[in-house]
């Protein structure tokens, strides 16, 4: 009984002086406004979580709750740490909950304390497949690194693959584990994973299978490491960080040789030492046999090389072979460019990376995209864009001009875009007033022809996959380029369609036969292209949109359509800013509704459309049916996701 107090008061210690983990604070829907009935909602739900998390809750330390009704209705979620008393669960939730509702003002947010987490949301997300997406807390950067990096990583990933297991499919923990393994005689690595209680064992396998593969990218040769995400968590440290120990796994290190290694140590290394040394000699005695003039020659070769930039590009298979179709940048010449990945030449922040403006050695401005080294995704979109996008040229799409790659860093090099990209203007009301309906017409037509090329006129037929407007760059003469590559795929010749597990791209843009079954073809992309174009006109978002006449944008297009009154979908910015655009306004939300139809066969090829647009009568337009509109989050059971990616409704873009 006394140890259980004393333990109870060093957490509330503990506590008292916590900082968040990580504040997350979605861009993806946009804030509340001040004072409004969500924000009165939102207040009484965290009042209901830090209250009740530990009294109503089916299980203990976790709680799903609402507040409101309509359009106001906020949804909450709290968990704490399956090793925390009540007491204890109740004051963290209770310091997440005030926290977030003073630093965060979206629609969409949560909040990770070391010992418990915090989760608001307009939409209703509970016990639906909340696509992985792993945040990295300060503290792993504060960590020191280990000396032998490959066999930590052995071990720590040994017993973590095992803890997952644990949390996931052993009932009686509640999908809580800790466990303890011994990395050499003095020291011993300690862990811990959690799932949120509502998420079902296998999701709850997938998620820390995700997590685990990040947590060694970015942390296995750390002395300390987290993961987090919104349905699951994973930590590991040098020492003990969680309270109790009773129930904690011990694990044998499979890996640890003790003495006899020592033993092998002494007879391996001078022999190493001596194969070396006969090796070298042996190489000296060869290279000095060929002549010294081909030597010099050899060596003024290489000279060339490192002072020449190079031009190379990469295989399918990942090999580098020579090219002249795109430059390689070194790390150097990059890092010059971008001041040293400076803060102040940030452009935006997206699924794979950050986008910085640089300066090349010859005046020329680019944008430069970082794939974040603590993705362990990042490689293979990097190939995937290097390999496409190099061989497309077109007006409309956005042009690579170089790229680069060091050890962990992987670079990409676009042509600058002083313009930023689509949703910087269409989502705010004063850029929105800065242009007129021509250069609108002119963005749609562009995105069109854009499209039209991957799927019909390149070398390939190409799937972009994850068209909407933070892909979409506007140039100086706010021509649109179609950018972000990462999720193409080529089909051949005589394909049509494909099937995929790894559901790859944002939600509010996904077609309904991939979001749901995982089928694209270019049909895909013409439903991301009618979502944009019904976007364009009316100013307003599909993701998050709800009103009392529609839950969702294209359903409220179509009613208006329905009813006789299309121009009301129509921005009144978009009205004043032309003399009589209206035919040409109706023509286009008719296109928009006709690619958003929820059969595939009932959408329009790229080419339909771009004939469409440019007033041809040869092809009259047929009557929209009603469109496919999601109105809630897509049910765990329905959508087949892989958990190792990570920009589906998570995704974080910002304009560039």
């Amino acid at each position: 009984m006394v140890s259980t107090i004393i333990l109870a008061l060093l957490m509330l210690s503990a506590l008292s002086n916590a900082e968040p983990l990580y504040t997350f604070c979605s861009l993806e829907y946009g804030n509340y406004t001040p004072h409004s009935q969500f924000e009165t909602n939102l207040n009484n739900l965290l009042h209901d979580l830090s209250s009740n998390t530990t009294l109503k809750g089916s299980l203990p330390g976790y709680l799903n709750t609402s507040v409101g009704n309509n359009s106001d209705k906020v949804y909450g979620q709290s968990l704490c740490r399956g090793d925390v008393s009540s007491t204890v669960c109740r004051k963290c939730i209770e310091e997440a909950s005030q926290d977030i509702f003073r630093n965060c003002k979206s629609k969409d947010a949560m909040i990770w304390y070391d010992l418990c987490q915090v989760r608001y949301s307009f939409q209703m997300f509970f016990s639906t497949m909340q696509v992985y997406t792993g945040k990295f807390p300060e503290h792993n950067d504060q960590e020191k690194n280990v000396s032998d990096r490959t066999r930590f990583s052995q071990v720590l990933m040994y017993m973590m693959n095992g803890l997952s297991n644990e949390a996931a499919f052993d009932s009686s923990n509640n999908m809580f584990a800790t466990g303890k393994i011994g990395f050499s005689r003095e020291e011993t690595i300690y862990g811990l994973q959690q799932c949120t209680l509502d998420t079902p064992s296998k999701s709850c396998s997938d998620c820390l299978t995700a997590a685990l593969g990040e947590l060694n990218a970015c942390c296995s040769f750390r002395r300390g490491g987290i993961v987090l995400s919104r349905n699951c968590y994973v930590r590991f440290e040098m020492n003990q960080f969680f309270y109790n120990d009773s129930f904690t796994s011990l694990f044998v290190n499979p890996f640890f040789k003790g003495d006899k290694w020592k033993i092998w140590k002494i007879v391996l290394v001078p022999c190493t030492l001596l194969i070396v040394l006969i090796s070298g000699y042996c190489a000296v005695y060869f290279l000095r046999k060929k002549g010294r003039e081909r030597d010099d020659r050899s060596e003024r070769a290489l000279l060339r090389d490192i002072t020449i930039p190079r031009t190379v590009t990469i295989t399918q298979e990942g090999n580098l072979v020579t090219s002249e179709e795109l430059p390689f940048f070194d790390l150097a010449t990059i890092m010059v460019a971008t001041d040293d990945f400076a803060d102040s030449n940030k452009l935006g922040q997206g699924g794979f990376g950050t986008i910085y403006k640089g300066e090349l050695p010859n005046g020329k401005e680019v944008a430069v995209k970082r794939l974040s080294r603590k993705s362990w995704q990042g490689l293979e979109e990097f190939k995937n864009e290097v390999m496409l996008i190099a061989k497309l040229q077109h007006r409309n799409l956005v042009r690579l001009v170089g790229w680069g790659i060091e050890g962990d860093e992987k670079l990409l090099l676009y042509e600058f875009m002083p313009n930023r990209s689509l949703d910087f203007f269409i989502f705010d009301l004063e850029r929105r007033s800065q242009l007129n309906w021509e250069t609108y017409y002119n963005i749609i037509s562009g995105i069109a022809k854009g499209l039209l090329y991957l799927h019909e006129d390149s070398r390939h037929k190409i799937i972009h996959r994850d068209l909407k407007p933070s892909n979409v760059l506007l140039d100086q003469d706010m021509v649109a380029k179609i950018s972000d590559f990462g999720m193409a795929r080529i089909f051949c010749e005589n394909q049509n369609t494909a099937n995929t597990k790894r559901v790859a791209g944002t939600y509010g843009y996904m077609a309904p036969e991939y979001a749901m079954g995982g089928m694209f073809s270019v049909k895909s992309d013409v439903f991301s292209f009618g979502v944009i174009l019904l976007e364009i006109i009316s100013g307003k978002k599909n993701n998050g949109f709800l009103t009392e006449h529609a839950q969702t944008l294209l359903s409220y297009a179509w009613r208006l359509w329905k009813e006789g009154k299309e121009m009301e979908f129509v921005d009144p910015l978009v009205i004043e800013s032309s003399s009589s655009p209206t035919q040409e306004i109706l023509k286009c939300i008719r296109i928009g509704l006709l690619c958003v139809q929820e059969d595939p066969e009932d959408r329009p090829t790229m080419s339909d459309v771009v004939v469409s647009l440019h007033g041809s009568e040869s092809m009259p337009l047929s009557e929209p049916k009603q469109p496919f509109a999601v109105c809630k989050a897509i049910p765990m059971d329905s959508l087949i996701i892989d958990p190792t990616l990570n920009h589906l409704t998570f995704s974080a873009i910002l304009p560039r």
